[in-house]
């Protein structure tokens, strides 16, 4: 299988250089529509809110609507409760993503493009720093942190990696293992030894990084995963033409305004370019090399 040799190469130590309650929220605008729209929750959910406020406000003034932000509380569950919490549209991961796009038939429009130039993510498992574990027989009866099974870097990666490694069950291999809720958390759990091995994506580890060193100080990356898209825009494949073709261009355009650019470079972000179902591809084949139909209900194996 293609992801299982490409994932051989990535059993090295590598450097750790660069190269979640339910809540929502209103977002004021002009006119008399109202677009409902899910955001997973790759962090805390409040940050999480707050980093896209900005974005939607600024998407509801330029559209002349008003932009609802609805915080869901797993990353499952923006599939799940698509319809029912009668969203228009979600920032899917890329798993949740190419979920909905199998399940759902939701549209992706755009995603971000980072001021560092990568438009995807990369997921990591990573240790402590002289913890010692390298080796599947190191990781026996360690513990365990992933994120949520619908995603791609913190539980499709890990599921690739221990089988490369020749752990079919990881949950009789390891003492402990449990789900976080949120990227932010796993990192967190095993940066305080509450974890011994952990998953997260790469943009919330290095976007965490800048502000706590001591993640490139004191863990070590073990692993990283293939690129898949970053968390984009997506929307139900009946949303009005007007609706579904502003929003795109809105957000494609973003940077070229003052306004804009300032809440992008807000975000790290330099600009949003399309993106379409074909850009999932990757995940599924990732699932479909573990033996996952993503077109069925995700395994629930806690």
């Amino acid at each position: 299988m293609r992801w299982m040799v490409l994932f051989l190469f990535f059993l090295i130590p590598v450097g750790c250089n660069r190269q979640e309650q339910p809540a929502s929220g209103s977002i004021p605008a002009q006119g008399s529509r109202t677009l409902k729209i899910g955001l997973v929750p790759e962090q805390d959910i409040f940050a999480q809110k707050k980093h896209y406020e900005p974005l939607l406000s600024q998407l509801g003034k330029e559209l002349g609507v008003a932009l609802e932000i609805k915080m869901l509380p797993r990353y499952g569950d923006i599939v799940e409760n698509f319809h029912k919490l009668d969203l228009d549209g979600a920032f899917f991961g890329s798993f949740t993503g190419a979920l909905a796009i199998e399940k759902l038939g939701v549209e992706p429009l755009a995603r971000p493009r980072y001021l560092d130039g990568a438009s995807t993510y990369y997921g990591l498992i990573f240790v402590r720093k002289g913890s010692g574990i390298h080796t599947a027989e190191d990781m026996r009866d360690k513990r365990l942190v992933l994120v949520d099974r619908a995603t791609t870097a913190g539980y499709l990666l890990p599921l690739a990696y221990f089988k490369a490694l020749g752990i079919a069950d990881y949950k009789s291999w390891f003492k402990e293992s449990y789900f976080s809720g949120n990227h932010e958390d796993a990192i967190r759990e095993v940066l305080a030894g509450y974890a011994d091995i952990g998953a997260a994506k790469s943009t919330v580890f290095y976007r965490l990084a800048k502000t706590d060193h001591r993640l490139l100080r004191e863990l070590e990356i073990l692993a990283i995963s293939p690129h898949v898209p970053a968390n984009g825009l997506a929307v139900r494949h009946d949303l009005a033409d007007d609706l579904k073709e502003g929003l795109k261009q809105h957000l494609l355009t973003m940077h070229r305004k003052e306004a804009g650019r300032s809440i992008l470079a807000e975000m790290q972000i330099e600009k949003f370019i399309e993106t379409t179902a074909r850009d999932y591809r990757p995940v599924l084949d990732y699932a479909a090399d573990l033996g996952l139909d993503l077109t069925s209900d995700l395994p629930l194996d806690d």
